[in-house]
């Protein structure tokens, strides 16, 4: 699946285009009739088929509350254009020979998901594709190595990459691990020691060895880790781990480091890498020693970038 992700407006949109092997008017038909939706995409569909018509999304497992959308564009059989959760969601059919040529585009504010919107839309354009071939009973969306397939789209996206704030030096992480928040945090604050208390060494698995670590300075269960990182032996600034869990797509992690680093290529590569080291950890993959090479390449890039700005 060819999936790109582009910025528009300040907004990001994820598009796909495929290839199916059906004729226009049946898979307009599989992607506007409800009954048909029902195979395919993430939620139950009522709706009223016309521009402006309103939609009623619900869901029957529970993941999410019942919402509510509306149709942006509809020419039959060629556009489908329609709001969900806030977003805009195109579907534009070409004729491609005895077949149709299919763009799906999601466009969306929220930057971080864009490794879970991914993964979860090429699930659902899979099972179109096995809804057209049909017969089929029930959903089939069935998402098979999720993890998996969500990092390599962060991977892809340069999703995994941190910001330097010009002004005061703050170094900032954003991103979202297609894991429950009950996984990341013991991941994250396991220790032989027993749980991290205020006033104690942070946890190995929240340090790295190119940032010093001092005390810990606040601790809340599943949602936050912060202690003091240091500068010849006296605290710089504060190394801070936001969590955000009770999400069906994950937990959202908010790495900042405040303090001007004496080497801030190199703090970012460090950040970076353990991201990356963290999230295939949460997969079964572990790195052991640290992947050195790894931050070596990165610290050149950011480097690189810094000069080119």
């Amino acid at each position: 699946m060819n999936a790109t992700l582009h910025t528009t407006g300040g907004r990001s949109v994820l598009r796909f285009e495929r290839r199916l092997a059906h004729p226009v008017e049946k898979v307009w038909r599989a992607v506007t009739d409800p009954a048909e939706m029902a195979h395919w995409f993430p939620a139950i569909v009522e709706m009223d088929p016309r521009p402006g018509g309103r939609i009623r999304y619900t869901y029957p497992a529970g993941e999410a509350a019942p919402e509510e959308g509306r149709i942006i564009e509809l020419d039959p059989p060629r556009v489908f254009a329609l709001t969900w959760n806030g977003d805009a969601l195109r579907m534009e059919l070409t004729p491609d020979g005895t077949g149709t040529r299919l763009v799906f585009t999601h466009t969306f504010t929220d930057r971080p998901m864009a490794g879970s919107f991914a993964t979860g839309w090429e699930t659902c354009l899979g099972a179109l594709d096995k809804t057209l071939a049909g017969p089929v009973e029930g959903s089939l969306i069935a998402p098979e190595r999720y993890a998996e397939r969500h990092d390599a789209y962060v991977a892809r996206f340069g999703l995994g990459e941190g910001t330097l704030r010009a002004d005061d030096g703050t170094i900032r992480f954003e991103r979202l691990l297609p894991h429950p928040v009950e996984q990341v945090w013991p991941a994250l604050t396991r220790t032989e020691k027993g749980e991290p208390a205020v006033g104690g060494p942070p946890p190995l698995p929240a340090t790295n060895a190119y940032v010093p670590a001092g005390d810990l300075t606040a601790v809340r269960d599943e949602q936050l880790l912060e202690y003091t990182w240091l500068r010849d032996g006296a605290p710089a600034g504060r190394v801070r781990w936001e969590l955000t869990g009770g999400h069906p797509a994950g937990t959202r992690v908010v790495l900042t480091q405040t303090g001007p680093a004496d080497e801030p290529a190199t703090a970012l590569a460090a950040w970076h890498t353990h991201l990356e080291v963290l999230a295939d950890h949460l997969r079964g993959v572990t790195h052991c020693p640290w992947p050195k090479d790894r931050t070596e390449e990165l610290a050149a890039r950011y480097a690189g970038r810094a000069e080119a700005r």
